[in-house]
């Protein structure tokens, strides 16, 4: 700066250096989507997996090749199993899954919300919840049957009762994420205990909420197949059962990757929901 002054005597002594901008790098992984490379580890996957069944390291039994596993799609497809065709397997299951969410997501959330806002509803569902919630569905399936029966409503209570925990425990911790700078200036302002709930309470939860209805609904699909080993005669989980039964490993692969891909429609379904919801999530 010396050599710079001298040489150019307009210049002050003791200037700065103009500002310069400064490139901040972002912390996570920002807004860049990650599908070159969910589709390259697919890829690779895949590749490793038909290496392995080619190469006959393996039975065929225990692990079929992608080839077997696309021909019994095929077949499935325009066949169907067990007396009834693929779309009949997968409209049974959708139709379990769709009811039972809707049943956990209208009694879950309200409950989640007033145990964070009631102290006896919180006494009253905490226990029975915290004590089930971490039981396989299978360790109480038997109740199931034994009091609801075998047909349709123990397949949907079963269900139910696997969705329903997250939700209402979502709910919950979103009212605890409310701020309270916020509930305190509705108050001032004249608010009523049903506008703040309606105003302040539920729309900071709401992605609280969004969350735990993806989690349910991951459960419930993970679930769905213990629920249809009560009597079933239809639906995907029946399908894999009974493909299992006469080591038809190939069908197996075909009814888990279709378990598989209605999951994650349905995940991408509640993240396009969210945004349109909570278009703020992730951003403050």
């Amino acid at each position: 700066m010396t050599h710079v002054a001298a040489a150019n005597p307009s210049l002050p002594q003791d200037a700065e250096a103009p500002p310069r901008a400064v490139k901040i790098r972002g912390f996570g992984i920002g807004e860049r989507s990650t599908l070159p490379i969910s589709v390259a580890t697919g890829l690779v996957i895949i590749a490793a997996w038909s290496a392995v069944s080619e190469a006959g390291l393996v039975s065929h039994l225990f692990l079929p090749t992608p080839r077997e596993v696309a021909s019994a799609a095929v077949t499935f497809y325009q066949d169907g199993y067990a007396n009834a065709s693929m779309w009949e397997h997968i409209s049974a299951s959708l139709a379990r899954i769709l009811t039972a969410a809707a049943i956990a997501v209208a009694l879950g959330t309200p409950i989640g919300l007033l145990m964070s806002l009631s102290r006896w509803m919180k006494g009253v569902f905490d226990t029975p919840i915290e004590f089930y919630w971490p039981l396989p569905p299978l360790a109480y399936l038997p109740l199931m049957i034994i009091w609801l029966g075998i047909g349709e409503v123990s397949k949907i209570a079963l269900l139910t009762m696997a969705m329903f925990a997250p939700i209402a425990l979502s709910a919950q911790a979103g009212v605890r994420s409310v701020s309270i700078e916020r509930v305190n200036a509705a108050l001032s302002l004249g608010a009523t205990r049903f506008q703040l709930l309606r105003e302040i309470v539920l729309p900071s939860a709401l992605p609280e909420i969004l969350t735990g209805i993806r989690i349910a609904l991951g459960v419930g699909w993970g679930t769905l197949v213990a629920a249809e080993l009560i009597a079933a005669t239809r639906g995907i989980g029946h399908f894999i059962m009974s493909a299992s039964q006469f080591l038809a490993t190939d069908f197996v692969f075909v009814g888990i990757g279709i378990i598989a891909l209605c999951a994650f429609a349905f995940s991408i379904a509640m993240r396009l929901i969210e945004r349109w919801l909570v278009p703020w999530k992730g951003k403050s």
